[in-house]
């Protein structure tokens, strides 16, 4: 039973080797810097990093758009709202200043008839 375990640690050892000798030859074969392939490759992922900044940066500029126009349409709501208020204090002036000018001339037809009356 001792050999049997002892060609399994044989196994493993001779196994892990081999993985490492694979894991050299993989790095060895890599293409160097200057490798045609890499240099594609890198200029490849250069052109999707612009495109992707080109794209964040174009969806920036349309929700500053869309702030600035949505703070637009807030302040012309604030203007109208103001604009209607001043209307109706205006409105509710004259209103008033109707009321005491009609009230005014009851009191004065009110007073003129006294008088007409002491008169007589």
């Amino acid at each position: 039973m001792g050999q049997f375990k002892a060609s399994q640690l044989v196994d493993r050892l001779e196994a892990a080797a081999k993985a490492r000798q694979a894991a050299v030859a993989r790095f060895r074969a890599r293409p160097s810097a200057a490798d045609p392939i890499v240099l594609a490759r890198q200029s490849a992922r250069r052109a999707v990093i612009q495109a992707r900044e080109v794209r964040v940066n174009e969806r920036e500029m349309a929700r500053l758009a869309a702030t600035a126009q949505h703070e637009a349409e807030a302040l012309a709501a604030r203007e109208r709202e103001t604009a209607e208020a001043a209307r109706q204090a205006a409105e509710k002036v004259e209103r008033l200043a109707a009321l005491a000018a009609e009230q005014k001339a009851a009191r004065d037809a009110r007073f003129a008839a006294r008088k007409a009356r002491a008169r007589w």
